[in-house]
């Protein structure tokens, strides 16, 4: 059964440095959802809120995963993890001194990923063959698009139900962003996960997103119901499009 996640009025910061504002989304059962903005509108600050890496200040986080409702809010991270909820944080996070398949065995610690370790890496060299190449290679000495790789297959090990994805294309040449994006695709088809990718680059977000949100200096400033009205609306187009 596939995970939802809803969080209604958000606010959260560092300090005294309000960053999210009032924030509302929804990611539903199945569903790629995008969050989109530039840098420093708080797609990162959200998803550390989702993952208890940040405490919210106000609002809630819910995330219904095999028909059990859990309020996220004041949960630790390794809880949150335990419920079904991966991630993949903004600049990937590796263990460098560790080969490939020893990242990937350290996605793999929560209960039900340990009873499904050989599913699950074999499908992640399936969809990543470059790793399967190199499993012995340590992380650090990867380029930046195998990197993210790794990291991508690292939280599938973890056999999630809700998978954040915070800037898969940072770093990467175009070419590699677009092989990423469509790897996440993949991922996501193959397991049957809801996702939610929060990303500055439109034009590949929306190529994969079932629907998406715009957030403007912590605030929710357009949702979209499809990837047409994403990349349709006169204000995205000319302000975060370039057209």
């Amino acid at each position: 059964m596939a995970a939802s996640l809803e969080i209604a009025g958000l606010d959260a910061g560092y300090g005294a440095v309000r960053v999210l504002d009032g924030v509302s989304l929804r990611v539903g059962e199945g569903e790629t959802v995008a969050l989109l903005g530039t840098n420093g509108n708080g797609k990162s600050t959200l998803i550390k809120s989702v993952m208890g890496l940040v405490k919210p200040s106000a609002g809630t986080i819910v995330a219904t995963i095999d028909g059990v409702r859990h309020n996220l809010v004041g949960m630790s991270t390794e809880a949150i993890v335990e419920l079904g909820v991966g991630v993949v944080p903004e600049g990937r996070r590796l263990f460098p001194r560790l080969t490939v398949t020893e990242n990937l065995l350290m996605g793999a610690f929560r209960m039900d990923a340990r009873k499904v370790i050989d599913r699950n890496m074999a499908f992640c060299f399936e969809v990543f063959p470059r790793l399967a190449e190199r499993r012995k290679q340590l992380a650090g000495s990867m380029s930046g698009g195998e990197q993210q790789m790794v990291a991508l297959a690292r939280a599938l090990m973890s056999a999630p139900k809700l998978l954040l994805i915070d800037e898969p294309s940072v770093g990467l040449a175009p070419l590699l962003v677009s092989r990423t994006i469509d790897s996440i695709k993949t991922l996501k088809d193959g397991y049957g996960l809801s996702v939610l990718m929060a990303e500055q680059n439109f034009t590949q977000a929306i190529r994969i997103a079932d629907r998406g949100y715009v957030i403007v200096h912590g605030r929710i400033e357009f949702e979209g119901g499809s990837a047409a009205e994403l990349n349709n609306n006169d204000l995205i187009r000319e302000f975060y499009l370039g057209a």
